[in-house]
């Protein structure tokens, strides 16, 4: 970022955009981020570095004979100079636009944010005070256990100020950091991969985590191969957390309602009020989770199927999406619950599945009669958004248990499963834990997820890759 916007708040910037603006509407996001990161391979440190920079979005609508349409336009490193451009061009797209189909009227009445003209919050290096000398700790100790330790540590920190023509003055402060950990054997032959979510580094220990990998790698010294069929299978947190992301990315109530996705009801109409799972499973999101804390409202650069831009600043509530195994609520923007019918239900910052059970997954393994533990799941993709069924591959560790323990390590597979029937299928639930959803883990991160018992995962094929 340099010294010009530098010197004008990110407050500043909003108002300013604000009085520029001469649509009928305007809506004015800054986004404030900075970065923190480490970097090691081979058990040393390679690469470190912290950076800053800043987002301007601006909202624009215009009201017209056929209805308001609204323009969009953002921007990088954005100065006091850039702001006339930027406004005009957010309001030449929508004069330039049809009437948006998701126009609602902006959002008034939320209080303001007691910190709105205050600085934004940053991260640096010392983030990494404590966690650095315990990663130099796990590096002596994988040396001397002849593993090679290879990943990385992301800490960000955003603060989004959003600013209104409506009188909206709100600010939410967004930390998120990652810990990804890869132990390898010196002939590349086997790999074990651990990782965590953490806003601050302060709950994290790569020593802890190095010892977790020993064992793995120790469990892959013998190798057993299986052919593909359906086993049953311990889904740890983290690849819990991937696939029940994916399924609330599906979650959108307008896809439902017309009949286009997996809650969508034969004949009509949604699955909401329908039994999908036999275990008291319930999936919620709340801004206010320890440790999950996410926006609190709604912060919307863009409109789609489950956001609209004219809905920043809605208040975003805690929300069951299934409650004790039924559907409870789909995801919906003010437009949508107007031609559902369906209570307005904003998309969720974080995601939790509370399952009833306090078994960890070690726990688990021990009362498993013959079964597959995998360590996580990776190259996630749709086959067919109707059954929302998706295939991908294991990763770093797939084991063979028996009669409680692990006695091996076996091949890796590609899987075609559904997360909603999984859920039907589910036989067990263990304790939820902080997760890192590994897959999608630049674009959601904050999950606490037990481990799932899943009697006949369908593994479809076996999988030569990593």
């Amino acid at each position: 970022m340099n010294s010009s916007s530098t010197r004008t708040r990110p407050h500043e910037i909003v108002e300013r955009a604000l009085a520029l603006s001469t649509a009928d509407g305007c809506v004015v996001i800054a986004d404030e981020e900075s970065t923190a990161n480490l970097r090691w391979a081979g058990n040393a440190l390679t690469t470190n570095g912290v950076t800053r920079g800043r987002t301007l979005t601006v909202i624009a609508t215009v009201d017209g004979k056929e209805g308001t349409a609204s323009g969009v336009v953002s921007r990088s490193a954005v100065t006091a100079a850039d702001l006339e451009p930027l406004v005009r061009a957010a309001e030449a797209a929508a004069r330039g636009a049809d009437a948006a189909e998701d126009a609602q009227p902006l959002v008034t009445g939320t209080p303001a944010s007691p910190d709105f003209t205050d600085a934004p919050a940053e991260t640096s290096s010392a983030v990494f005070a404590d966690f650095a000398p315990a990663l130099g700790e796990a590096f002596a100790r994988a040396r001397a256990g002849g593993r090679e330790l290879y990943g990385f540590a992301n800490h960000e920190l955003v603060s989004s100020y959003v600013g209104t023509s409506t009188g909206l003055r709100l600010r939410h402060d967004q930390p998120n950091g990652t810990l990804e950990l890869n132990a390898k054997s010196p002939d590349r032959q086997r790999s074990a991969w651990a990782g965590r979510s953490t806003r601050d580094f302060k709950d994290v220990d790569p020593t802890v985590l190095d010892a977790e990998l020993a064992v793995r790698l120790g469990w892959a010294e013998r190798k057993i191969d299986l052919p593909a069929g359906r086993y049953e299978t311990l889904l740890p947190p983290t690849a819990v957390a991937d696939l029940l992301i994916y399924q609330m990315w599906s979650a959108a109530a307008r896809d439902a309602v017309e009949g286009r996705t997996v809650f969508s009801k034969p004949g009509g109409g949604t699955r909401l009020g329908e039994r999908l799972s036999p275990l008291p499973l319930t999936l919620r999101s709340d801004p206010n989770a320890p440790g999950l804390e996410s926006a609190p409202f709604v912060i919307a650069h863009s409109s789609g199927d489950d956001a609209s831009v004219f809905d920043n600043g809605l208040p975003v509530p805690a929300t069951e999406w299934i409650k004790d195994g039924e559907l409870a609520r789909l995801i919906t923007t003010r437009h949508s619950a107007g031609l559902t019918g369906l209570p307005v239900s904003p998309s969720f910052g974080n995601l939790i599945l509370d399952g009833g059970g306090d078994k960890s997954l070690e726990e688990m393994v021990a009362e498993t009669e013959r079964g597959l533990l995998l360590t996580c799941l990776w190259y996630i993709r749709e086959v067919d958004p109707a059954t929302l069924l998706l295939t991908g591959l294991t990763r770093d560790g797939v084991y063979l248990v028996e009669d409680g323990r692990v006695v091996g390590e076996v091949n890796n597979f590609r899987f075609n499963e559904s997360p909603v029937d999984l859920l039907s299928r589910a036989s067990e639930a263990g304790r939820t834990e902080k997760t890192l959803p590994r897959e999608w883990s630049d674009w959601f991160t904050r999950a606490a997820m037990p481990a799932l018992r899943i009697p006949d995962f369908n593994m479809s094929s076996v999988s030569k890759g990593v």
